[in-house]
């Protein structure tokens, strides 16, 4: 071998050492062509608009909903219609409604449910000389849970599907008066007409119910939602009657039973804070129930506002 030899094969032998140790122990990325060095430079990550939410969210509401009542309703087959507009409701309410809400999910499945039971009443003048007045009270409770699975499980959305029960309770007072004229006590007790008629009950049922809802968040931290559901399916419908006057007879008639219900809700959604949330919106809830001598053919339905806390 010559020097010239020799000298190639050491320098070959260089370039390979050199070669080897930027490999194992790294060293400065080579120039771009253009002279600048994109080492350091942080490439951006895409962020995904669809952002999973946290693996638990707790949620307690106080929920205010003024409902007004609208429809038929009736007990031991005597059946009256009511309208009381949601913004008179306030001034026929005999109690203070007793409300509350609760939202539990886990990654995609949510357990949630509300209750509440409000009363209200109404008086009527009836024309006659032996009754001139009329008290009706009306007492409407639910209570529902559901169980539900997100198809969509997002930050800024979410849908999901539903189901579970809805327990309804209904009672009713009615009452007629003697008008207390002095001229009438001999008559009335020839003829056996009490001072006071009433007739009250109650009955309550709980029917199955499915239903979806869904939640989309529009500007920060302002949201649209909505909610609809279906129930009932004729689960508690069973033989049925009224009570209809006959010349100065009372005869029972035989009607169709029915058990059906149908709610809807939707507005906005504002989080306040971190931790504090407030709903406002509006309520529909139809319910189709009669079965013996009880009838709840009525509307509830006004504007819905609900402020909680979130965990």
């Amino acid at each position: 071998m010559n020097k010239w030899t020799d000298k190639f094969v050491r320098l070959l032998l260089v370039a390979i050492l050199f070669s080897s140790s930027r490999l194992l122990f790294g060293g400065p990325e080579p120039l771009a062509t253009d002279g600048k060095d994109y080492s350091k430079e942080v490439v951006p990550v895409k962020k995904s608009w669809c952002e999973t939410p946290s693996l638990w969210e707790i949620r307690i509401g106080a929920p205010g909903w003024l409902a007004g009542v609208s429809g038929e309703s009736g007990v031991k087959g005597v059946v009256g219609s009511s309208d009381v507009s949601f913004d008179q409701l306030l001034t026929h309410l005999t109690h203070v409604p007793i409300v509350l809400s609760a939202d539990i999910r886990y990654q995609r499945w949510e357990i949630f449910g509300d209750g509440q039971y409000m009363e209200v009443g109404s008086s009527a003048t009836l024309p006659g000389l032996l009754f001139t007045n009329a008290n009706f009270h009306l007492k409407t409770g639910l209570a529902e849970g559901f169980v539900g699975y997100r198809l969509i499980n997002c930050d800024k959305a979410a849908l999901s599907l539903f189901a579970g029960a809805r327990y309804s309770y209904q009672g009713g007072d009615l009452s007629i008066f003697n008008n207390g004229d002095a001229r009438l006590v001999i008559p009335r007790q020839l003829l056996g007409i009490r001072n006071k008629l009433a007739f009250s009950g109650s009955t309550d049922w709980v029917d199955p119910v499915i239903g979806a809802r869904g939640k989309v968040r529009i500007w920060k931290a302002t949201s649209l939602y909505a909610e609809g559901d279906i129930g009932g399916f004729d689960a508690n419908s069973d033989s049925a009657f009224e009570i209809h006057r006959q010349g100065r007879t009372l005869v029972k008639t035989p009607i169709s039973s029915e058990d059906w219900s149908y709610q809807l809700r939707g507005g906005l959604e504002f989080q306040i804070s971190r931790r504090f949330w407030l709903q406002t919106g509006w309520r529909w809830l139809r319910t189709d129930f009669v079965s013996g001598g009880f009838t709840n053919k009525t509307d509830l339905n006004g504007p819905f506002i609900q402020g909680g806390v979130n965990f």
